[in-house]
Protein backbone atom coordinates (compact mmCIF):
# COMPACT_ATOMS: atom_id res chain seq x y z
CA UNK A 1 0.00 0.00 0.00
CA UNK A 2 2.90 2.74 0.89
CA UNK A 3 4.18 1.82 -2.46
CA UNK A 4 1.08 2.35 -4.34
CA UNK A 5 0.57 5.78 -2.45
CA UNK A 6 3.95 6.67 -3.61
CA UNK A 7 3.39 6.10 -6.77
CA UNK A 8 0.67 7.69 -6.97
CA UNK A 9 2.15 10.99 -5.62
CA UNK A 10 5.11 10.42 -7.91
CA UNK A 11 2.47 11.07 -10.66
CA UNK A 12 1.08 14.45 -9.25
CA UNK A 13 4.89 15.85 -8.50
CA UNK A 14 4.33 19.07 -10.36
CA UNK A 15 1.11 19.57 -7.76
CA UNK A 16 3.28 18.31 -5.11
CA UNK A 17 6.09 21.32 -5.93
CA UNK A 18 3.51 23.75 -5.82
CA UNK A 19 1.75 22.92 -2.97
CA UNK A 20 5.29 22.78 -0.91
CA UNK A 21 5.94 26.58 -2.64
CA UNK A 22 2.95 27.46 -0.56
CA UNK A 23 3.84 26.14 2.70
CA UNK A 24 6.72 27.82 2.30
CA UNK A 25 5.22 30.95 1.57
CA UNK A 26 3.06 30.99 4.58
CA UNK A 27 6.41 30.34 6.84
CA UNK A 28 8.59 32.80 5.20
CA UNK A 29 6.01 35.22 5.68
CA UNK A 30 5.31 34.55 8.86
CA UNK A 31 8.74 34.58 10.01
CA UNK A 32 9.88 37.71 7.77
CA UNK A 33 7.38 40.60 7.44
CA UNK A 34 9.99 43.29 6.53
CA UNK A 35 10.90 42.16 3.46
CA UNK A 36 7.64 41.55 1.47
CA UNK A 37 10.19 40.59 -2.17
CA UNK A 38 11.09 37.26 -0.92
CA UNK A 39 7.48 35.61 -1.06
CA UNK A 40 7.29 37.21 -4.31
CA UNK A 41 10.77 35.54 -5.53
CA UNK A 42 9.77 31.84 -3.59
CA UNK A 43 6.88 31.97 -6.02
CA UNK A 44 8.34 32.74 -8.89
CA UNK A 45 10.76 30.22 -8.18
CA UNK A 46 7.83 27.44 -7.54
CA UNK A 47 6.27 27.97 -10.45
CA UNK A 48 9.63 27.46 -12.25
CA UNK A 49 10.43 24.49 -10.86
CA UNK A 50 6.55 23.56 -11.64
CA UNK A 51 6.40 23.85 -14.74
CA UNK A 52 10.11 21.85 -15.41
CA UNK A 53 8.72 19.15 -13.16
CA UNK A 54 5.60 19.26 -15.78
CA UNK A 55 8.17 18.71 -18.93
CA UNK A 56 8.95 15.21 -17.41
CA UNK A 57 5.20 14.30 -17.61
CA UNK A 58 5.44 14.46 -21.41
CA UNK A 59 4.15 11.30 -23.12
CA UNK A 60 2.31 9.75 -20.10
CA UNK A 61 -1.12 8.62 -20.45
CA UNK A 62 -2.35 6.82 -17.11
CA UNK A 63 -4.43 7.32 -14.38
CA UNK A 64 -4.00 8.02 -10.94
CA UNK A 65 -6.01 7.49 -7.31
CA UNK A 66 -8.14 5.13 -8.49
CA UNK A 67 -9.03 6.77 -11.50
CA UNK A 68 -9.47 10.02 -9.56
CA UNK A 69 -7.51 11.93 -11.69
CA UNK A 70 -6.25 11.10 -15.65
CA UNK A 71 -2.11 12.39 -16.20
CA UNK A 72 -2.39 12.36 -19.79
CA UNK A 73 -1.13 15.05 -22.85
CA UNK A 74 -4.51 16.50 -22.62
CA UNK A 75 -4.13 17.52 -19.16
CA UNK A 76 -0.51 18.27 -19.32
CA UNK A 77 -1.44 20.72 -22.31
CA UNK A 78 -3.97 22.90 -20.22
CA UNK A 79 -1.73 22.60 -16.96
CA UNK A 80 1.57 24.19 -18.99
CA UNK A 81 -1.15 27.05 -19.71
CA UNK A 82 -2.08 27.19 -16.19
CA UNK A 83 0.88 27.51 -14.56
CA UNK A 84 2.43 29.91 -17.49
CA UNK A 85 -0.33 32.06 -17.36
CA UNK A 86 0.48 31.89 -13.34
CA UNK A 87 4.38 33.26 -13.58
CA UNK A 88 3.13 36.24 -16.03
CA UNK A 89 0.65 37.04 -13.38
CA UNK A 90 2.86 37.16 -10.78
CA UNK A 91 5.40 38.80 -12.42
CA UNK A 92 2.60 41.77 -13.45
CA UNK A 93 1.80 41.65 -9.43
CA UNK A 94 5.21 43.07 -8.70
CA UNK A 95 4.61 46.10 -11.32
CA UNK A 96 0.90 46.71 -9.74
CA UNK A 97 -0.19 49.30 -7.98
CA UNK A 98 -2.82 48.08 -6.03
CA UNK A 99 -1.17 44.94 -5.12
CA UNK A 100 1.70 46.93 -3.38
CA UNK A 101 -0.84 49.48 -1.36
CA UNK A 102 -2.17 46.02 0.55
CA UNK A 103 0.78 46.45 2.56
CA UNK A 104 1.79 43.67 5.14
CA UNK A 105 -1.24 41.29 3.17
CA UNK A 106 1.56 40.48 0.01
CA UNK A 107 1.98 36.83 1.63
CA UNK A 108 -1.24 36.35 1.63
CA UNK A 109 -2.10 37.61 -1.85
CA UNK A 110 1.02 35.08 -3.71
CA UNK A 111 -0.68 32.48 -0.90
CA UNK A 112 -4.22 32.81 -2.95
CA UNK A 113 -2.75 32.92 -5.99
CA UNK A 114 -0.81 29.52 -6.22
CA UNK A 115 -3.42 27.80 -4.45
CA UNK A 116 -6.09 28.98 -7.01
CA UNK A 117 -3.43 27.91 -9.50
CA UNK A 118 -3.39 24.59 -7.69
CA UNK A 119 -7.11 24.14 -7.95
CA UNK A 120 -7.02 24.61 -11.51
CA UNK A 121 -4.31 22.06 -12.23
CA UNK A 122 -6.44 19.13 -10.32
CA UNK A 123 -9.00 20.47 -12.44
CA UNK A 124 -7.80 19.84 -15.89
CA UNK A 125 -7.19 16.23 -14.90
CA UNK A 126 -9.71 15.64 -12.64
CA UNK A 127 -11.75 11.92 -14.26
CA UNK A 128 -14.34 11.29 -11.34
CA UNK A 129 -17.30 14.16 -10.72
CA UNK A 130 -16.44 14.31 -6.77
CA UNK A 131 -12.92 15.16 -8.02
CA UNK A 132 -14.10 18.24 -10.94
CA UNK A 133 -16.07 19.20 -7.67
CA UNK A 134 -13.55 19.39 -4.85
CA UNK A 135 -11.36 20.93 -7.53
CA UNK A 136 -14.01 23.43 -8.86
CA UNK A 137 -14.94 24.22 -5.22
CA UNK A 138 -11.28 25.14 -4.41
CA UNK A 139 -10.20 27.00 -7.30
CA UNK A 140 -13.76 29.28 -6.42
CA UNK A 141 -13.32 29.42 -2.78
CA UNK A 142 -10.23 31.27 -3.54
CA UNK A 143 -11.04 33.26 -5.96
CA UNK A 144 -13.60 34.42 -3.75
CA UNK A 145 -11.30 35.83 -1.58
CA UNK A 146 -8.77 37.10 -4.31
CA UNK A 147 -11.21 39.26 -6.15
CA UNK A 148 -12.00 41.00 -3.02
CA UNK A 149 -8.00 41.87 -1.61
CA UNK A 150 -7.84 45.64 -2.61
CA UNK A 151 -9.73 46.50 1.07
CA UNK A 152 -9.55 49.94 -0.28
CA UNK A 153 -11.34 49.59 -3.33
CA UNK A 154 -15.25 50.70 -2.74
CA UNK A 155 -16.01 47.95 -5.60
CA UNK A 156 -13.90 45.54 -4.11
CA UNK A 157 -15.45 43.36 -1.58
CA UNK A 158 -19.04 44.24 -3.74
CA UNK A 159 -17.21 41.95 -6.41
CA UNK A 160 -16.08 39.41 -3.93
CA UNK A 161 -19.31 39.17 -2.38
CA UNK A 162 -21.13 38.82 -5.97
CA UNK A 163 -18.67 35.96 -7.32
CA UNK A 164 -19.65 34.10 -4.29
CA UNK A 165 -22.93 34.45 -4.55
CA UNK A 166 -23.31 33.66 -7.71
CA UNK A 167 -20.97 30.72 -7.26
CA UNK A 168 -22.41 29.23 -4.37
CA UNK A 169 -25.59 28.59 -6.70
CA UNK A 170 -23.78 27.44 -9.72
CA UNK A 171 -22.54 24.94 -7.40
CA UNK A 172 -24.91 23.80 -5.68
CA UNK A 173 -26.79 23.16 -9.09
CA UNK A 174 -24.06 21.20 -10.40
CA UNK A 175 -23.57 19.21 -6.93
CA UNK A 176 -27.79 18.51 -7.34
CA UNK A 177 -27.12 17.51 -11.18
CA UNK A 178 -24.41 14.82 -10.24
CA UNK A 179 -26.44 13.38 -7.04
CA UNK A 180 -29.30 12.78 -9.70
CA UNK A 181 -26.28 11.36 -12.24
CA UNK A 182 -24.62 8.61 -9.35
CA UNK A 183 -28.67 8.15 -8.72
CA UNK A 184 -28.98 6.63 -12.43
CA UNK A 185 -25.35 4.68 -12.48
CA UNK A 186 -24.63 4.12 -9.07
CA UNK A 187 -20.57 5.83 -9.70
CA UNK A 188 -19.15 8.75 -9.74
CA UNK A 189 -16.21 7.42 -12.30
CA UNK A 190 -16.50 9.24 -15.59
CA UNK A 191 -15.88 6.14 -17.12
CA UNK A 192 -17.42 4.13 -15.69
CA UNK A 193 -20.70 6.78 -16.09
CA UNK A 194 -20.21 6.12 -19.82
CA UNK A 195 -20.32 1.58 -19.43
CA UNK A 196 -23.50 2.22 -17.46
CA UNK A 197 -24.72 4.68 -19.81
CA UNK A 198 -23.69 2.75 -22.71
CA UNK A 199 -25.92 -0.11 -21.53
CA UNK A 200 -28.89 1.93 -22.45
CA UNK A 201 -30.59 0.98 -19.12
CA UNK A 202 -30.70 4.74 -18.03
CA UNK A 203 -34.00 6.85 -17.65
CA UNK A 204 -33.36 9.81 -20.60
CA UNK A 205 -35.27 12.17 -18.89
CA UNK A 206 -33.14 12.18 -15.38
CA UNK A 207 -30.62 11.43 -17.42
CA UNK A 208 -30.97 15.01 -19.19
CA UNK A 209 -31.71 16.84 -16.46
CA UNK A 210 -28.62 15.98 -14.32
CA UNK A 211 -26.76 16.64 -17.40
CA UNK A 212 -27.89 20.38 -18.10
CA UNK A 213 -27.14 20.75 -13.82
CA UNK A 214 -23.80 19.65 -14.34
CA UNK A 215 -23.81 22.39 -17.39
CA UNK A 216 -24.22 25.05 -15.13
CA UNK A 217 -21.45 24.08 -12.95
CA UNK A 218 -19.69 24.90 -15.89
CA UNK A 219 -21.07 27.70 -17.79
CA UNK A 220 -20.81 29.71 -14.64
CA UNK A 221 -16.58 28.68 -14.61
CA UNK A 222 -16.91 29.62 -18.25
CA UNK A 223 -18.58 33.12 -17.87
CA UNK A 224 -20.91 32.02 -20.39
CA UNK A 225 -24.69 33.22 -20.74
CA UNK A 226 -26.71 33.34 -18.59
CA UNK A 227 -24.27 32.63 -15.96
CA UNK A 228 -21.96 35.39 -16.88
CA UNK A 229 -23.73 37.96 -14.56
CA UNK A 230 -20.70 37.86 -11.82
CA UNK A 231 -17.88 38.42 -14.49
CA UNK A 232 -18.36 42.24 -15.41
CA UNK A 233 -18.22 43.19 -11.60
CA UNK A 234 -15.80 41.08 -10.62
CA UNK A 235 -13.72 41.77 -13.49
CA UNK A 236 -13.77 46.01 -12.48
CA UNK A 237 -13.63 45.44 -8.66
CA UNK A 238 -11.15 43.16 -8.27
CA UNK A 239 -7.27 43.89 -8.79
CA UNK A 240 -6.28 43.80 -12.84
CA UNK A 241 -3.91 40.65 -12.07
CA UNK A 242 -6.57 38.87 -10.43
CA UNK A 243 -8.55 39.84 -13.33
CA UNK A 244 -6.46 38.66 -15.58
CA UNK A 245 -5.51 35.71 -14.17
CA UNK A 246 -9.75 34.45 -13.61
CA UNK A 247 -9.91 35.74 -18.04
CA UNK A 248 -7.49 32.87 -18.68
CA UNK A 249 -6.39 30.27 -16.19
CA UNK A 250 -9.71 30.10 -14.42
CA UNK A 251 -11.34 29.76 -17.73
CA UNK A 252 -9.11 27.14 -19.23
CA UNK A 253 -9.57 24.97 -16.44
CA UNK A 254 -13.42 25.04 -16.95
CA UNK A 255 -12.93 24.70 -20.45
CA UNK A 256 -10.68 21.59 -19.65
CA UNK A 257 -12.68 19.85 -16.97
CA UNK A 258 -16.12 20.62 -19.02
CA UNK A 259 -14.32 18.95 -22.03
CA UNK A 260 -13.08 15.85 -20.44
CA UNK A 261 -16.50 15.15 -18.79
CA UNK A 262 -18.35 15.21 -22.16
CA UNK A 263 -15.81 13.20 -24.11
CA UNK A 264 -15.57 10.53 -21.62
CA UNK A 265 -18.67 10.63 -19.98
CA UNK A 266 -21.20 11.03 -22.82
CA UNK A 267 -19.83 10.03 -26.10
CA UNK A 268 -21.04 6.99 -27.43
CA UNK A 269 -18.03 4.74 -28.53
CA UNK A 270 -19.73 2.19 -30.63
CA UNK A 271 -20.99 4.04 -33.25
CA UNK A 272 -18.96 3.72 -36.23
CA UNK A 273 -20.72 5.66 -38.86
CA UNK A 274 -19.05 8.76 -37.91
CA UNK A 275 -15.86 10.04 -39.33
CA UNK A 276 -12.25 9.57 -37.50
CA UNK A 277 -12.10 11.57 -34.74
CA UNK A 278 -15.79 12.89 -34.27
CA UNK A 279 -17.92 12.24 -31.65
CA UNK A 280 -21.62 11.12 -30.99
CA UNK A 281 -23.47 11.28 -27.94
CA UNK A 282 -25.48 8.80 -26.43
CA UNK A 283 -29.07 8.57 -26.51
CA UNK A 284 -31.32 10.91 -24.44
CA UNK A 285 -28.00 13.47 -24.18
CA UNK A 286 -28.53 16.30 -26.82
CA UNK A 287 -25.96 18.63 -25.53
CA UNK A 288 -25.11 19.99 -29.06
CA UNK A 289 -28.32 21.49 -29.45
CA UNK A 290 -27.79 23.39 -25.79
CA UNK A 291 -24.30 24.21 -26.79
CA UNK A 292 -25.00 25.59 -30.10
CA UNK A 293 -27.64 27.77 -28.01
CA UNK A 294 -24.96 29.13 -25.41
CA UNK A 295 -21.99 29.80 -27.70
CA UNK A 296 -24.23 31.98 -29.94
CA UNK A 297 -26.22 34.07 -26.84
CA UNK A 298 -22.91 33.98 -25.16
CA UNK A 299 -20.88 35.48 -28.21
CA UNK A 300 -23.43 37.34 -29.05
CA UNK A 301 -24.28 39.18 -25.50
CA UNK A 302 -21.02 39.55 -25.24
CA UNK A 303 -20.28 41.59 -28.28
CA UNK A 304 -23.11 43.62 -28.28
CA UNK A 305 -22.97 45.08 -24.18
CA UNK A 306 -19.08 46.02 -24.45
CA UNK A 307 -20.12 48.03 -27.00
CA UNK A 308 -21.88 50.54 -24.45
CA UNK A 309 -18.75 50.27 -22.57
CA UNK A 310 -16.44 53.19 -20.95
CA UNK A 311 -14.28 51.80 -18.45
CA UNK A 312 -11.64 49.21 -20.07
CA UNK A 313 -11.58 46.40 -17.49
CA UNK A 314 -15.74 46.31 -17.88
CA UNK A 315 -15.11 45.94 -21.83
CA UNK A 316 -12.49 43.45 -21.14
CA UNK A 317 -14.74 41.41 -19.01
CA UNK A 318 -17.64 41.33 -21.69
CA UNK A 319 -14.42 41.22 -24.43
CA UNK A 320 -13.88 37.72 -22.32
CA UNK A 321 -17.72 36.68 -21.95
CA UNK A 322 -17.31 37.02 -26.15
CA UNK A 323 -13.96 34.79 -26.38
CA UNK A 324 -15.79 32.32 -24.30
CA UNK A 325 -18.62 31.71 -26.88
CA UNK A 326 -16.05 31.20 -29.29
CA UNK A 327 -14.05 28.55 -27.19
CA UNK A 328 -18.00 26.81 -27.12
CA UNK A 329 -18.22 26.87 -30.77
CA UNK A 330 -14.92 24.47 -30.78
CA UNK A 331 -16.62 22.12 -27.94
CA UNK A 332 -19.61 22.01 -29.63
CA UNK A 333 -18.27 20.45 -33.09
CA UNK A 334 -17.61 17.38 -30.82
CA UNK A 335 -14.70 16.31 -32.48
CA UNK A 336 -11.26 16.35 -32.12
CA UNK A 337 -10.93 19.07 -34.54
CA UNK A 338 -13.01 21.20 -32.81
CA UNK A 339 -10.97 20.43 -28.87
CA UNK A 340 -7.65 21.15 -30.78
CA UNK A 341 -8.79 24.26 -32.25
CA UNK A 342 -10.08 25.36 -28.51
CA UNK A 343 -6.51 24.21 -27.38
CA UNK A 344 -5.20 26.68 -29.91
CA UNK A 345 -6.73 28.91 -28.94
CA UNK A 346 -6.38 28.96 -25.62
CA UNK A 347 -2.52 29.44 -25.88
CA UNK A 348 -2.80 32.54 -28.10
CA UNK A 349 -5.83 34.25 -25.62
CA UNK A 350 -3.25 33.89 -23.18
CA UNK A 351 -0.69 36.08 -24.57
CA UNK A 352 -3.14 38.30 -25.90
CA UNK A 353 -5.50 38.75 -23.05
CA UNK A 354 -2.87 39.14 -20.54
CA UNK A 355 -0.95 41.39 -22.52
CA UNK A 356 -4.20 43.71 -22.98
CA UNK A 357 -4.45 43.75 -18.87
CA UNK A 358 -1.09 44.48 -18.81
CA UNK A 359 -1.07 47.78 -20.17
CA UNK A 360 -4.13 48.42 -18.74
CA UNK A 361 -2.77 47.98 -15.66
CA UNK A 362 0.20 50.18 -16.23
CA UNK A 363 -1.38 52.93 -17.40
CA UNK A 364 -3.84 53.07 -14.91
CA UNK A 365 -0.53 53.28 -12.51
CA UNK A 366 0.28 56.43 -14.26
CA UNK A 367 -3.23 58.21 -15.16
CA UNK A 368 -5.01 56.61 -12.05
CA UNK A 369 -8.02 55.66 -14.48
CA UNK A 370 -9.51 52.92 -16.47
CA UNK A 371 -11.80 55.21 -18.65
CA UNK A 372 -11.49 54.74 -22.34
CA UNK A 373 -12.05 58.62 -22.39
CA UNK A 374 -9.09 59.08 -20.24
CA UNK A 375 -6.30 57.06 -22.83
CA UNK A 376 -6.51 60.29 -25.44
CA UNK A 377 -3.16 61.17 -26.73
CA UNK A 378 -1.64 58.01 -24.79
CA UNK A 379 -0.25 56.80 -28.24
CA UNK A 380 2.20 60.05 -28.39
CA UNK A 381 2.90 59.90 -24.37
CA UNK A 382 3.87 56.16 -24.61
CA UNK A 383 4.11 54.67 -27.68
CA UNK A 384 5.71 51.49 -27.17
CA UNK A 385 2.45 50.77 -24.62
CA UNK A 386 0.06 51.77 -27.23
CA UNK A 387 1.12 50.12 -30.19
CA UNK A 388 1.18 47.12 -28.25
CA UNK A 389 -2.34 47.32 -26.74
CA UNK A 390 -3.08 48.06 -30.28
CA UNK A 391 -1.54 44.45 -31.84
CA UNK A 392 -3.28 42.88 -28.69
CA UNK A 393 -6.74 44.36 -29.53
CA UNK A 394 -6.49 43.85 -32.70
CA UNK A 395 -5.52 39.79 -32.15
CA UNK A 396 -8.44 39.63 -29.68
CA UNK A 397 -10.69 41.06 -32.53
CA UNK A 398 -9.35 38.21 -35.13
CA UNK A 399 -6.85 39.58 -38.03
CA UNK A 400 -3.62 38.86 -39.44
CA UNK A 401 -1.26 38.50 -39.16
CA UNK A 402 -1.68 37.71 -35.31
CA UNK A 403 -1.95 34.99 -33.59
CA UNK A 404 -5.89 35.69 -32.89
CA UNK A 405 -6.42 35.31 -35.99
CA UNK A 406 -5.12 32.07 -36.39
CA UNK A 407 -7.00 30.92 -33.16
CA UNK A 408 -10.38 31.91 -34.61
CA UNK A 409 -9.48 30.06 -38.32
CA UNK A 410 -8.77 26.94 -36.78
CA UNK A 411 -12.15 27.24 -34.49
CA UNK A 412 -13.86 28.20 -37.75
CA UNK A 413 -12.35 25.56 -39.86
CA UNK A 414 -13.65 22.76 -37.37
CA UNK A 415 -16.76 24.22 -37.90
CA UNK A 416 -16.87 24.46 -41.69
CA UNK A 417 -15.64 20.84 -41.39
CA UNK A 418 -18.64 20.01 -39.13
CA UNK A 419 -20.67 20.80 -42.36
CA UNK A 420 -21.99 24.11 -39.47
CA UNK A 421 -21.67 27.09 -41.94
CA UNK A 422 -24.26 28.66 -40.22
CA UNK A 423 -22.90 29.17 -36.87
CA UNK A 424 -19.35 30.13 -38.68
CA UNK A 425 -20.94 32.56 -40.16
CA UNK A 426 -22.49 34.02 -36.73
CA UNK A 427 -18.95 33.72 -35.57
CA UNK A 428 -17.26 35.66 -38.00
CA UNK A 429 -20.37 38.27 -37.57
CA UNK A 430 -19.77 38.99 -34.55
CA UNK A 431 -16.10 39.01 -35.09
CA UNK A 432 -16.73 41.97 -36.74
CA UNK A 433 -18.51 43.61 -34.17
CA UNK A 434 -16.23 43.50 -31.73
CA UNK A 435 -13.98 45.21 -33.97
CA UNK A 436 -16.11 48.45 -33.35
CA UNK A 437 -15.45 48.36 -29.42
CA UNK A 438 -11.55 47.60 -29.60
CA UNK A 439 -10.92 50.35 -32.60
CA UNK A 440 -12.56 53.21 -30.36
CA UNK A 441 -9.55 51.68 -27.96
CA UNK A 442 -7.17 52.28 -30.33
CA UNK A 443 -8.72 56.16 -31.97
CA UNK A 444 -8.47 57.36 -28.28
CA UNK A 445 -4.68 56.50 -28.16
CA UNK A 446 -3.56 57.64 -31.92
CA UNK A 447 -6.19 60.26 -33.15
CA UNK A 448 -7.38 61.94 -30.37
CA UNK A 449 -5.72 64.35 -28.23
CA UNK A 450 -6.48 64.79 -24.50
CA UNK A 451 -8.36 67.60 -23.15
CA UNK A 452 -5.38 69.66 -21.49
CA UNK A 453 -2.28 68.73 -24.02
CA UNK A 454 1.12 68.76 -22.13
CA UNK A 455 4.48 67.66 -22.71
CA UNK A 456 4.71 65.11 -20.75
CA UNK A 457 5.84 61.42 -21.29
CA UNK A 458 5.59 57.96 -19.66
CA UNK A 459 8.58 56.38 -18.94
CA UNK A 460 8.24 52.68 -17.70
CA UNK A 461 11.03 50.22 -16.13
CA UNK A 462 12.80 47.98 -18.45
CA UNK A 463 11.51 45.31 -16.12
CA UNK A 464 8.29 45.94 -16.80
CA UNK A 465 9.20 46.49 -20.83
CA UNK A 466 10.53 43.00 -21.10
CA UNK A 467 6.95 41.42 -19.71
CA UNK A 468 5.69 43.65 -21.89
CA UNK A 469 7.88 42.17 -25.12
CA UNK A 470 7.81 38.69 -23.93
CA UNK A 471 3.70 38.72 -24.22
CA UNK A 472 3.84 40.60 -27.67
CA UNK A 473 6.15 38.69 -29.53
CA UNK A 474 4.40 35.37 -29.26
CA UNK A 475 1.36 37.09 -30.19
CA UNK A 476 2.73 38.17 -33.46
CA UNK A 477 4.84 34.83 -34.05
CA UNK A 478 2.15 32.60 -33.94
CA UNK A 479 0.18 34.55 -36.05
CA UNK A 480 2.83 33.77 -38.81
CA UNK A 481 4.52 30.26 -37.34
CA UNK A 482 2.30 27.90 -35.68
CA UNK A 483 2.46 24.87 -36.98
CA UNK A 484 4.51 23.27 -33.99
CA UNK A 485 1.47 24.90 -31.95
CA UNK A 486 -1.36 22.67 -33.91
CA UNK A 487 1.30 19.51 -33.90
CA UNK A 488 1.01 19.45 -30.34
CA UNK A 489 -2.79 20.57 -29.75
CA UNK A 490 -3.28 17.74 -31.85
CA UNK A 491 -1.34 15.57 -30.65
CA UNK A 492 -2.56 16.26 -26.92
CA UNK A 493 -6.17 15.94 -28.08
CA UNK A 494 -5.48 12.19 -29.99
CA UNK A 495 -4.35 10.53 -27.01
CA UNK A 496 -7.06 12.23 -25.09
CA UNK A 497 -9.21 9.29 -23.15
CA UNK A 498 -6.95 6.66 -24.07
CA UNK A 499 -5.66 4.69 -21.23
Amino acid sequence: MPEIILNNLNFILPELVLTATVLVIIVAYLTNRKDETIVYYLSLVGLVITLYALTGKVGENLSAFDGMLSIDPFSLFFKIVIVFSTIVVVIMSQHSDEVKSEKNLQGEYYFLVLSMAIGMMFMVGASNLLMMYLALEFSSLTSYVASGFTRKAKDSSEASLKYLLYGAFSSGVMLYGISILYGLTGTLSIAGINQVLMQGSVNSLALLISSLFILVGFAYKISAVPFHYWTPDVYEGAPITITAFLSVASKAAGFAMMMRAFKVMFVDSSLVTLPVGAWGFVNGIHLQQVLIVLSVLTMTLGNLVALWQDNLKRMLAYSSIAQAGYMLLGVLVLGNDGTAAVMIYFVVYLFMNLGAFYVVMLFANKIGSEHIDSYKGLGRKSPLLSVALAVFLISLTGLPPTAGFVGKWMIFLSLINAKMIGVAVIGVINSVISLYYYVRVIRNMFLRDEERMSDETFKFPLAQQILLVSLLIPTLYFGLFFNELVEFAQFSVTMFGVK
